[in-house]
């Protein structure tokens, strides 16, 4: 096993004091509906309600904010589905520079048109043929840009535990908390936060089955790589853990459960009927995993990571009509 990267729980407060007053501090929800279903107290935490809305926003400012002035400068690149890619190109505009972002063809509509909106340069890239960490390492080099890869990188781990930090603040000591896993920059920087603060919790990620790396890779014990998922959830559509987050994952995360496109659908329409919000697909799969049981029969008092929000209304209207 690798060596893990030097993220603390130190880390992660000092990504919350840069972020203080950048990003919003986002809502906690409960529902009585939802404890009575579950079996358990449950804490909702909305990243949905994010700048960019989605938690990459932490992430992406803390590292972006860290370069130096003459690295900052010269302008940042990153790859991604939608979430980074917006994240990174508002850091970039926040913080005086300029962004080009790879995104693979086939990324939501609404995703490649927010980022451009922020400012940034988009190319696109074939996901089912192409590697995209490749393509964005020579297009950074061809350029002279920093490259601000979406999750393996220590400044952006801790900035994505902040929104854990945030949950822990608010509710006090927790037995569980659920996390949607992509790459696992989200997962790991929550579990620095929470078990530092909490060393008891548990701390459950959530895969979508089509694309089950991570789960695959903590079984094995090493990372393992899938074919590129065919998921609704877009965001969570890795073929292989971060080389940086697994061997956090490796230590801290206690397991990681898979759920399928129809309960990330209902899980997304529970979400809109009862607790009255919006959320995509890959920022639902907290809430399906906890509403599909996979936890079996949780008790105490259990947080979620709603990761986010993004998804247009001819998208969403089409997903809850299936």
């Amino acid at each position: 096993m690798s060596a893990a990267p030097s993220v603390s729980l130190s880390d992660v407060r000092d990504a919350a004091a840069r972020l203080a007053g950048v990003a919003h501090r986002t809502p906690v929800l409960t529902s009585r509906t939802l404890d009575a279903l579950v079996g358990a107290e449950v804490f909702v935490k909305c990243e949905n309600f994010q700048r960019v809305g989605a938690f990459k926003f932490r992430g992406a400012y803390n590292a972006v904010s860290r370069l130096p002035a003459d690295r900052l400068a010269r302008g940042v690149a990153a790859y991604s589905s939608g979430n980074h890619a917006q994240a990174t190109a508002l850091a970039a505009r926040e913080l005086g520079t300029t962004a080009v972002i790879l995104m693979p063809e086939d990324a939501p509509r609404a995703k490649r048109e927010a980022t451009a909106a922020y400012g940034a340069e988009v190319v696109t890239y074939d996901r089912y043929g192409q590697d995209r960490a490749a393509l964005a390492s020579a297009l950074a080099a061809e350029r002279g840009l920093t490259l601000i890869p979406p999750y393996d990188h220590p400044d952006v781990i801790a900035g994505q535990g902040t929104a854990a930090l945030e949950l822990c603040e608010e509710t006090g000591e927790l037995d569980a908390l659920i996390v949607p896993v992509g790459g696992g920059g989200l997962i790991a920087g929550s579990a620095v936060a929470t078990k530092a603060l909490h060393p008891g919790v548990r701390v459950v990620g959530v895969e979508p089955e089509a694309g089950d790396d991570t789960r695959r890779s903590l079984a094995r014990g090493e990372r393992v790589a899938v074919p590129v998922p065919r998921t609704i959830a877009d965001g969570q559509a890795v073929a292989i853990p971060g080389e940086l987050t697994f061997p956090l994952n490796q230590r801290l995360v206690d397991a990681v459960e898979l759920v399928d496109d129809d309960e990330i659908v209902a899980a997304m329409r529970f979400a809109f009927e009862r607790l009255k919000i919006v959320l995509e697909p890959s920022g639902a799969t907290g809430l399906a995993a906890l509403l599909a049981g996979r936890l079996g029969s949780p008790t105490g008092r259990i947080g979620v990571i709603a990761s986010g929000g993004n998804v247009d209304g001819a998208r969403f209207a089409e997903l809850l009509g299936r």
